[in-house]
């Protein structure tokens, strides 16, 4: 699988990966700007920038305009934003692709921020956190890292507060806006079936008015953690949600390469220790993952489950009785081998469409600025052995790495404290 990148004088980067036999084209615009680049005073900027980006541009007034064309080819259309980066992106029949790049890249670059528009669509903002509040899975990720990070942009949710967010004025998105939708932090990202002699020129003549300013920088994440902790947000469910997890790595470290292999040894799949566990044998819940994730100045790895409430003691002795055996036994040769396999099988069926191969690239190239390709990856997940794992695992699982979100009809954390511990 074969990329091109080249650099433009602006420090635009353009990505393309040819599929010729695919039967889409995606094109994906992303750019260095998330919540981690607000203050508490604008939280949610980015996120509710990345809306408004639909309601209207220069060229389309109004987001029944964006909409009504990019339906009438049959596009797949939508937008992300997370704590580092926001994206864009459409999806179509490949003969559709200069529609495409004429309607993301006007989006990008020319949006209006109607102050109409804008007081309509907090009310569409609220609904959503609404809407995460009410999905306990959603909420008590919030409550982890707002565990983790408390008062700094890493522990705030991506969409804001409802306070901060019916506070935005249009002011507001022009100034973040003009700090950091810059020419120097926006990657262009095309993956499909296109034309490769021409679209090189074709996404710089649309991008030719991009703001060259300076990017503002992100604050950096302050870590500070001497114990376990554990914080619970009381909620009537009818089951219990529990985060537990450790501090790990930056995006940018070996060692997560092992902890990919972690967090499938541990959750990944219907055959991972914990799943058999607390499913199969224990009987106690319907979901468990485990997982690292990463950033560009700090990671965590978590196991996450729901959980019958009368059970959820138990269960979390199980789980850290896992942490505790990575720690001092050795794995298999058949489970490691397994767990390699399961990951370097899945990122290859994770990649069978255009616009899961356009954020495969865009991801990478955004936040490490240094591309791997598939095959480089299952490179390095095939390099990790026993030992990789228990000496990670020893790193990672300490008391004083310790933490735990619980959300369910819990009111005191005492009888978790007790056993919280490895």
């Amino acid at each position: 699988m074969t990329y091109k990148k080249k650099i433009l004088k602006n420090g635009l980067r353009i990505i393309t990966v040819p599929i010729k036999d695919n039967p889409a084209v995606t094109m994906l615009v992303m750019v260095e700007a998330g919540s981690k680049y607000e203050s508490k005073k604008i939280g949610g900027v980015s996120h509710f920038l990345e809306h408004m980006c639909f309601k209207g541009t220069e060229k389309r007034p109004k987001a029944i305009d964006i909409s009504r064309e990019l339906d009438s080819i049959g596009s797949q259309y939508n937008a992300f934003t997370a704590q580092e980066f926001t994206g864009y992106y459409a999806k179509s029949d490949p003969k559709h692709l200069n529609t495409i790049l004429d309607v993301i890249s006007d989006m990008y670059l020319n949006p209006i921020f109607d102050k109409n528009e804008i007081e309509k669509e907090k009310g569409v903002i609220i609904e959503e956190i609404n809407m995460y509040e009410d999905m306990p899975q959603q909420d008590v990720q919030e409550v982890f890292m707002k565990l983790l990070y408390g008062d700094q942009p890493a522990g705030w949710g991506i969409a804001g507060t409802k306070e901060s967010v019916k506070a935005l004025t249009q002011e507001d998105f022009k100034d973040y806006r003009n700090k950091h939708y810059v020419s120097g932090a926006t990657s262009v990202i095309v993956a499909g079936k296109f034309d490769e002699e021409s679209i090189f020129e074709a996404i710089e003549k649309k991008f030719n008015g991009i703001h060259e300013g300076e990017k503002h920088s992100k604050t950096k994440v302050l870590e500070s953690q001497e114990k376990p902790a554990i914080v619970i947000k009381n909620k009537k469910t009818d089951q219990t949600h529990i985060v537990i997890g450790t501090r790990t790595f930056d995006t940018f470290n070996n060692f997560n390469w092992v902890l990919k292999v972690i967090g499938v040894i541990l959750g990944g799949g219907m055959s991972s220790r914990l799943f058999q566990k607390l499913r199969d044998e224990m009987g106690v819940g319907y979901y468990v993952s485990a997982g690292n994730d990463t950033y560009t100045d700090h990671g965590c790895f978590q196991v996450s489950a729901g959980i019958d409430s009368s059970r959820i003691v138990e269960t979390t002795k199980v789980i850290l009785n896992e942490f505790i055996k990575l720690k001092n036994e050795d794995i298999s040769e058949e489970e490691l081998k397994k767990a390699k396999d399961y990951i370097i099988g899945n990122m290859f069926l994770s990649l069978e469409t255009s616009d899961s191969l356009a954020e495969f690239y865009g991801y990478q190239e955004i936040l490490k600025k240094n591309i791997q390709t598939p095959q480089e990856m299952a490179d390095k997940v095939s390099m990790v052995t026993s030992k990789d794992i228990k000496e990670v695992a020893n790193m990672i699982f300490q008391d004083k790495n310790l933490n735990m979100a619980i959300l369910g009809n819990f009111e005191k954390t005492k009888e978790f404290e007790d056993i919280f511990h490895i």
